[in-house]
């Protein structure tokens, strides 16, 4: 990112003068369609209000203070978030890291669980529009329209002839056996939005990063989300060691050895605390512990991105504040792939990036980060020990690698046909619509829903995206938006083929995966805006020197 020049007094001045004064009549035509928004937005907030508490009183009466709290809320977010996109996704970049203890906070209810789209799917669906009134394409990069109609093609023959025949051809069952209650279609539904329904956010994020000024924004607000949501995890893990929360502790059986809603520790859900067992599963601000790992694994990118491209040294040691209580957290949380990915992803992006070369930079950044750590080490040694040795015993016991390779096996023997065995039947959040099978690893898991089919089709998207993201930071010339788009590459490629367990399937990379490639995408047009901008500024300069 282009870092700004101090200016002088002398030329504040100058640009103070040459910048044209409004006429009386503009002034009030400004002032005049302020009001008028702020009309309009007082009528519609207040509209929607009332539309919101009286579905609310309705479904209080009907299914209680679960039901009625959500519905409340829907009507007045839904009709706000399509007349306001903008405010609307970065309502929901800020919700999606602490949905997990909102969730909690207001009932718990299911519904509660997906309220993050109730900001995206109307920004969505009023982008589109958008879109369609000023002639914008919508399917964004273009290289990626074609694989992408592909895949959707086959995930539709996949909804239609698999999940469709499940409904209206179910298997037969014997004399004395129960027919499953199951609605085959809406899993097929649920299956693919949540297979591909926040591909959308590529086009989200292209359109609301509009220039430098809100790319600073939107990093640095990633930054201070990370820093704020790893604070709690930290307070999460004192009020345990602590004994203020009793987490798992005490329990016996299998329950010393299941994370449960139960233990729960005023943030985020579904924890383990059994210490004297040597097992710990943090949900941070989440509402399952692994989701946590995967943020933290994801926002290693986003700090360390933040960390070598801003051009406010303020926000370099935030950032790195930031990067320092991710590891800080890999470490406590109990999340044996968060302790192991961590460190991996910010070595990968030191040589990946080219960072490493960038002494003026990574010796500050680099010191300050094992000083920090150091520090961490050095006062919870029994802590480091454990998780070190947890990670090593699970890597002999279960490796990676053998772990992958077994699953391709047997879900390849065991897929229904090239079709595959249905959209949802691999999805643990569609369960609700009928039986769906686990596996844990996210290529055989696309590989069992839509078939050989499906999974070269995705194959080809992502491959397709990815090598457009590479071509794309590689355009850069700026050496901070260079380094910026180099890290959000670094991402992708690595979700792109990450195969171990399904982070794509659920919050936050199946958010930040999409959105992130978007802003990716964005930088080019940023870049070409500054550097016209300072090639305004030389030429008015030089016409300002000659007369």
């Amino acid at each position: 990112m282009t870092k700004p020049k101090k200016k002088s007094q002398k030329s504040k001045k100058r640009s103070q003068s040459e910048t044209p004064t409004l006429s009386l009549k503009e002034r009030l035509a400004q002032k005049r369609k302020a009001n008028l928004a702020r009309k309009e937005f007082t009528s519609l907030f207040t509209a929607a209000t009332v539309g919101g508490v009286f579905l609310g009183i309705l479904l209080f009466f009907v299914a209680g203070i679960k039901l009625a709290v959500p519905g409340a809320l829907a009507i007045p977010t839904f009709v706000l978030s399509y007349k306001y996109p903008r405010q609307a996704l970065y309502a929901f970049l800020i919700y999606v890291p602490l949905g997990g203890t909102i969730t909690y906070y207001l009932g718990s209810s299911p519904i509660l669980q997906l309220a993050k789209d109730a900001f995206y799917v109307p920004a969505v669906v009023g982008l589109w529009q958008t879109c369609r009134k000023q002639g914008l394409p919508f399917i964004l990069p273009p290289a990626i329209k074609t694989p992408l109609l592909i895949l959707l093609t086959f995930c539709l023959l996949t909804l239609v002839f698999i999940n469709g025949g499940q409904q209206f051809n179910p298997p037969k069952v014997g004399l004395l056996e129960q027919a499953p209650n199951e609605f085959p279609i809406g899993l097929g539904i649920l299956g693919l939005k949540v297979f591909l329904g926040y591909v959308p956010l590529i086009t989200c994020a292209y359109y609301l990063v509009r220039n430098q000024k809100d790319l600073l924004f939107l990093s640095r607000l990633q930054v201070v989300l990370t820093l704020i949501c790893c604070v709690l995890g930290f307070i999460q893990y004192l009020l345990l060691l602590t004994g203020i929360c009793q987490g798992t502790r005490g329990l016996e059986g299998d329950a010393l050895f299941r994370a449960t809603l139960e233990a729960r520790c005023y943030f985020g859900g579904s924890l383990l605390y059994s210490p004297e067992e040597g097992v710990i599963r943090l949900p941070g601000t989440f509402v399952a512990p692994w989701q946590w790992a995967w943020f933290l694994i994801a926002s290693t990118f986003f700090t360390f991105a933040t960390g070598f491209s801003d051009p406010s040294i303020i926000w370099r040691i935030i950032s790195l504040a930031s990067l320092a209580s991710v590891f800080i957290n890999a470490v406590i949380s109990g999340q044996r792939i968060a302790l192991g990915l961590v460190p991996v992803c910010f070595v990968a992006l030191l040589f990946l990036t080219g960072q490493i070369a960038n002494l003026k930079r990574f010796i500050p950044i680099g010191i300050g980060l094992a000083v920090i750590l150091g520090i961490a080490m050095i006062a919870n040694p029994t802590v480091v020990q454990e998780r070190t040795a947890s990670f090593t015993g699970r890597w002999e016991a279960s490796p990676p690698q053998e772990f992958i390779v077994s699953q391709f096996e047997e879900n390849w023997k065991n897929v229904d046909g090239p079709l595959g065995s249905g959209l949802g039947r691999a999805t643990n959040s569609a369960r609700s619509m009928g039986s769906t099978k686990l596996v844990e690893t996210y290529y055989p898991k696309v590989l069992f829903e839509v078939g050989i089919c499906g999974l070269l089709g995705f194959i080809a998207l992502v491959t397709t995206l990815t090598k457009a993201g590479f071509k794309t930071y590689r355009s850069l010339k700026n050496r901070n938006f260079r380094s910026y788009g180099a890290a959000l590459w670094v991402f992708i490629l690595f979700i792109s083929y990450n195969t171990y367990y399904y982070p794509l399937d659920v919050d936050p990379v199946a958010v930040y995966y999409w959105f992130f490639a978007g802003v990716l995408f964005k930088l080019p047009v940023i870049e070409k805006q500054e550097k016209d901008n300072i090639e305004f500024q030389q030429t008015a300069k030089k016409k300002r020197t000659f007369t």
